[in-house]
């Protein structure tokens, strides 16, 4: 019995001493703040959203002066649920938050992880914990309140990110007695996992910039949907409006782009045959560089059935940095080549690009011969198709994407849009 009392009391005393490090540490205190804040959804996701977050930050309570302290944040309560319009997929949510430092160290910025499970409509939203290591500079009690964060939502046509931002005081979420000690030389510290993908600002529902990406050996650059209102004259009375997102990936000195569209947006009215649809589109340059990339997709590879879903293929190109400095890249014009019968010479159909915004931003450095090309849209004809609507945002209406119908042979509905087209008959060619 006393050899069993040695042996736990020697367990016991190995666990909780950490061979003299664990005892030395103060345990991590967590307290829960509730606060006010304002959610502001991407393009095409609706109104904003004004509700209470929980939130539960966990740090040491004390520590000394050049300690480097893990800070944990987690969302016990989002400010709104998931919408009524699409699942979220599992492991698709990443969030980011910043919690204000009292003290004068201004903020820490801390990042989660994408676990959580598939997240149904209108259900609440899950959010994994976020984590952050601060660098204590000075003694004294160091106060830790929640304050902004972003929610980065991950779709196969791009992420879409939310931002929500405090409307009145938040409480403090936890307090660290810093003794004095060694001096650490450095400031707060940020956050060690992650790497969050991060869209512009939005207000209102139109957003105000993308992505801003480049340097630090970053080779993957992902962009934000954003909604682009395409103008198709009298094939498309109104015009519509379809979520676009130019991802990029370096390449030397210039980058790949991807675009992308929504993704069984429609349902084809009537049956359509492998090569019918061909997408391509100009991706407009601002900032530091001017012009325009043409980007282009390959045509369906597999014959679409009456009533079965269509999407449009991603689109790609290359972009080689004719200045340097940072760069913006907008959806702009867009044209689908339409072919009914393989062979035949294909219908094409203009849409230019009335309204649009800035989805990716780059840091470049001007290559020999570079620059993007001029803005052109071709061809002519009166038949279209889009893509449209976006998950866990939206479509332009609640109701959502509705299916495409066929109406007496020339009109298709998508969500309440009409698109006017050349009858299939003269699609089909002559048999």
């Amino acid at each position: 019995m006393k050899t069993q009392r040695r042996v736990s009391a020697a367990a016991v005393a190995l666990l909780l001493g950490g061979a003299g490090i664990a005892l030395a540490a103060s345990p991590a205190l967590a307290a829960e703040t509730t606060y006010k804040v304002k959610c502001i959804p991407p393009a095409g996701g609706g109104s904003p959203v004004e509700g209470d977050t929980t939130a539960k930050i966990t740090a040491p309570a004390t520590a000394k002066v050049g300690d480097e302290v893990d800070v944990v944040w987690e969302t016990v309560k989002p400010a709104s649920n998931n919408t009524d319009l699409m699942v979220i997929p599992k492991d698709s949510v990443l969030p980011t938050g910043w919690i204000a430092v009292g003290g004068g160290m201004g903020e820490l910025k801390v990042v989660g992880e994408k676990k959580n499970p598939e997240i149904a409509k209108k259900a609440p939203m899950v959010m994994s914990a976020m984590k952050g290591k601060l660098k204590l500079t000075k003694a004294g009690k160091i106060t830790l309140s929640p304050g902004k964060y972003d929610v980065a939502v991950t779709f196969s046509i791009g992420t879409f990110v939310t931002k929500c931002a405090p409307t009145g005081e938040a409480g403090v979420g936890a307090t660290i007695d810093v003794s004095a000690g060694s001096s650490g030389g450095a400031t707060n510290g940020g956050a060690t996992n992650g790497g969050a993908t991060n869209g512009g600002a939005t207000n209102g529902g139109a957003a105000n910039g993308g992505t801003t990406a480049g340097g630090g050996g970053q080779t993957d650059f992902p962009g934000k949907a954003v909604d682009v209102k395409f103008d198709c004259g009298e094939t498309v009375p109104g015009g519509i409006t379809t979520p676009v997102t130019v991802n990029a990936k370096k390449n030397g000195g210039g980058y790949d782009l991807t675009v992308k569209t929504a993704k069984d947006a429609m349902k084809a009215p009537v049956p359509l045959p492998k090569g019918a649809l061909k997408p391509s589109m100009q991706i407009k340059l601002g900032g530091a560089d001017s012009g325009a990339v043409k980007v282009t997709g390959p045509a369906n590879a597999e014959p679409i059935g009456q009533g079965a879903g269509v999407s449009l293929s991603d689109m790609t190109g290359t972009y080689k940095p004719g200045k340097t400095g940072k760069v913006t890249l907008s959806p702009s014009d867009m044209t689908i080549e339409v072919t009914m019968v393989a062979g035949s010479t294909p219908l094409s159909v203009p849409c230019k690009a009335a309204t649009s915004a800035v989805s990716l931003e780059l840091d470049t450095t001007a290559q020999q011969g570079g620059s993007g090309g001029p803005s052109t849209t071709g061809g002519s004809g009166s038949a279209t198709t889009t893509s449209g609507g976006l998950a866990e945002t939206g479509a332009e209406d609640e109701g959502g994407i509705e299916a495409l119908a066929l109406v007496a042979g020339t009109v298709v509905l998508l969500g309440g849009a009409v698109f006017t087209f050349t009858p299939w008959r003269r699609l089909r060619g002559t048999r």
